[in-house]
C-alpha cells in the first residue's frame, strides 16, 4: 500500500547507514525522512520544481538585456556550467564516511564553524527571497483573475495574504520534500496545462505583433549592467543552492540517483523552462513583461487557466525552496522520537510555520517588487553556493589526487566564479538602488 504524506515519520537519532555509496557511514539527526526517495520522484520534483511561473516569466530578466545571440549563448553555458557544478557536488554527499544531508554541515566540516554560519546564511537568504517571490507571484495571478471579473480587483496585498496562507496550510500538511510525493502527479499536469496554454497564447500574440523590438536599449553602461543582472537571473532559474538537501531524500545509491535526477532537470526541465523564456521574448521582444501572463492578448478563459495553474502549481514549487528552513525548525523544536503528525509535533510546527509566512507575507505585502532581488540572491549567493564551494570542498580533500591540472581547473573555476559572482552583484545593488525612487511601501503593483 502507498504510503500517505501524513504518514512519513521522522529520521530520529543519528545513526549509522550499512552499505551504501561508500560502506558505511553515519547521517546527522533530522526530523525529517531520509533515504526513502526514488531518483524519478526527485527528477520530477527538480522539473516541476524549476518549470513554475514564477521562472516561467523571466523573459524581461534574462533574454531582454542580452538579445538573441548573447542570451541563447548565455542560456545554454550557465545551464552547462551549472549541471557540471551540481554534477561535482552530488559527488560529496559522503566524504570520510559521513553522509551530509545539509549543505552548510559539508561545508562546516570542510573548512569549520565561519564556513558553516557563511553557508548557512547564503542559503537561508537565498530561500527566504524565493519564498517571498513565489508568494508575490501567487498574489499576481490571484489578482489577475480578479480582474477579469471586475474592473475594480481589491489590492494586490490581499491577495499576497491569502496565496501565503494557502503555502502555510501546504507546508503544514506536507512537511518534508519527501511527503510531497503524493503531489507531484497533480504538479506535473499543472504544468503541462500552463506551459501548453501560456504557449498557445505567446505563439498567437507573437504572430500578430508585426512590430517586435529586439533592440538592446539604454547607455552604454546600463546594457553592462543589465546584462549582468541577466546572467544571474538564468544561474536562478537552473539552480537551487540546496542540493544536499534534496539528495538527502533519495535511496541508496545516493550519488548515482542524484545525477540521474540531474540529468532530467537539465533536459526535460530546461527545455521547459528555457522554451517558454524564449517564446516570450519571440512574441513581445523588449516589451515583454516581468509577468508574462498580465501581456497576453485574451481570450479571458485563457488568462484565467493561465493564472490559475499558476497559482496551483506554485503551492507545490515554492515548497521544494523552503523546506530547508521548515527542516532546521523542525529538527531544532520537535521531537525525533515521535512522528511528524504526533500532537506536540503538530503545535510545534504550526507554531514554527506560523512564524515564518507571517514575516514573508508582511515583507512581501510591503515590497512588492521582489523582481529587482531575483538578480541580487542570484549572484550574491547562488554563484558561491554553486560553482565556488564545491571546488573549494574538492581542492581541500582531493587536491593532491587530482594533480596539477586538476587543481588549475577548480581554481580557474573559483577565480572566474568569484568575478562573476562580484560584478553581477554590482549590478543587481545599482539596479535596486537605480529603481529606488519609485519604490512605495504597500505599492498596488
Amino acid at each position: 500500500m502507498a504510503s500517505s504524506s501524513l504518514d512519513t515519520e521522522a529520521g530520529g537519532a543519528q545513526h549509522k547507514a550499512a552499505g551504501g555509496d561508500s560502506g558505511g557511514y553515519t547521517t546527522a539527526a533530522t526530523a525529517h525522512a531520509v533515504d526513502t526517495d526514488s531518483w524519478q520522484q526527485v527528477g520530477l520534483l527538480l522539473v516541476t520544481g524549476f518549470n513554475c511561473a514564477y521562472v516561467l516569466s523571466f523573459s524581461n530578466l534574462m533574454m531582454v538585456p542580452l538579445g538573441w545571440g548573447w542570451g541563447a549563448a548565455c542560456l545554454l553555458l550557465l545551464a552547462a556550467a551549472a549541471w557540471y557544478a551540481n554534477w561535482l557536488l552530488a559527488g560529496l554527499h559522503v566524504v570520510d564516511g559521513q553522509r551530509f544531508i545539509r549543505y552548510r554541515d559539508l561545508m562546516g566540516f570542510v573548512f569549520g564553524r565561519k564556513m558553516y554560519y557563511l553557508t548557512w546564511f547564503l542559503q537561508f537568504t537565498t530561500l527566504l527571497l524565493g519564498s517571498m517571490g513565489f508568494i508575490l507571484l501567487g498574489g499576481r495571478a490571484l489578482k489577475a483573475i480578479s480582474a477579469e471579473f471586475t474592473e475594480t480587483p481589491p489590492r494586490l496585498q490581499w491577495f499576497i495574504a491569502a496565496t501565503g496562507l494557502v503555502y502555510f496550510a501546504f507546508a503544514y500538511f506536507v512537511p518534508t520534500i519527501s511527503a510531497m510525493r503524493n503531489w507531484l502527479a497533480t504538479s506535473a499536469a499543472l504544468t503541462v496545462t500552463f506551459d501548453v496554454a501560456l504557449l498557445a497564447v505567446l505563439v498567437r500574440d507573437g504572430r500578430s505583433n508585426e512590430r517586435r523590438d529586439y533592440g538592446i536599449h539604454g547607455t552604454g553602461a546600463e546594457k553592462v549592467f543589465n546584462a549582468l543582472g541577466a546572467v544571474a537571473a538564468i544561474l536562478v532559474c537552473n539552480t537551487s543552492g540546496l542540493l544536499p538537501e534534496i539528495q538527502s531524500t533519495l535511496r541508496k545509491p545516493s550519488v548515482a540517483n542524484m545525477r540521474r535526477a540531474l540529468a532530467l532537470q537539465y533536459t526535460v526541465g530546461a527545455a521547459g523552462y528555457y522554451g517558454i523564456s524564449v517564446a516570450g521574448y519571440w512574441a513581445y521582444g523588449a516589451a515583454a513583461s516581468e509577468y508574462l501572463p498580465n501581456q497576453l492578448s485574451g481570450p479571458r478563459w485563457a488568462s484565467v487557466l493561465i493564472n490559475a495553474t499558476a497559482f496551483l502549481q506554485s503551492i507545490v514549487s515554492q515548497h521544494l525552496f523552503t523546506v530547508p528552513i521548515h527542516e532546521a525548525m523542525d529538527t531544532g523544536l520537535q521531537r525525533l522520537e515521535e512522528g511528524m503528525f504526533s500532537r506536540y509535533n503538530m503545535t510545534r510546527r504550526l507554531l514554527a510555520r506560523g512564524v515564518l509566512f507571517g514575516v514573508n507575507i508582511f515583507v512581501t505585502a510591503l515590497f512588492p517588487f521582489m523582481g529587482d532581488f531575483v538578480n541580487l540572491f542570484g549572484s550574491f549567493a547562488l554563484f558561491p553556493l554553486t560553482f565556488m564551494f564545491p571546488s573549494m570542498i574538492i581542492l581541500k580533500i582531493k587536491g593532491e589526487c587530482d594533480g596539477r591540472p586538476g587543481r588549475l581547473w577548480h581554481w580557474g573555476i573559483i577565480v572566474v566564479s568569484s568575478a562573476v559572482g562580484l560584478a553581477t552583484s554590482a549590478a543587481a545593488v545599482r539596479l535596486i538602488l537605480h529603481n529606488a525612487s519609485v519604490y512605495r511601501f504597500f505599492a498596488d503593483t
